[in-house]
């Protein structure tokens, strides 16, 4: 397994060096909106520490990427009057991880709604940030 790179698109989100749809912060992690989700809320919540994927990170680190995951899973439900949730680990590219920092996926569910393919379309500005605001809404009220 390669070492965990520091400078991953991740990280440099971690050191604001990109902006992103932040929707929830702690000290051990951050959920912020996929710019190219497969639908609509997809949410992705990364560790503050340094870690390439669930091989490497600590328990302790990934206990709080898994909190904060079912914390916005719990908002996501309503915000998106979703059907059900799905919460997604890749590790390693045999299994599809293309950015070598833990995330996991939180993405909403909808019957008869079939996903788009991963980075397939970049979403519109616009409605990433009124998605955003539904769920910090949601997490509000939680």
């Amino acid at each position: 397994m390669a070492t965990y790179d520091p400078d991953n698109i991740f990280a440099k989100i971690l050191r604001k060096e990109i902006p992103c749809f932040k929707i929830y912060e702690n000290d051990h992690v951050l959920a912020f909106l996929d710019i190219m989700p497969r639908s609509p809320g997809h949410t992705l919540v990364i560790p503050k520490a340094p870690a390439r994927n669930l091989l490497d990170i600590s328990a302790d680190d990934f206990a709080h990427v898994a909190r904060a995951s079912r914390l916005i899973a719990r908002a996501a439900m309503p915000a998106f009057n979703a059907d059900g949730i799905m919460v997604v680990q890749f590790s390693e590219p045999a299994s599809g991880q293309e950015v070598y920092h833990l995330h996991m996926h939180v993405i909403p569910r909808f019957e008869g709604v079939a996903l788009l393919r991963p980075a397939s379309r970049k979403e519109d500005m616009k409605v990433l940030e009124e998605h955003a605001a539904k769920l910090i809404a949601a997490l509000d009220k939680g």
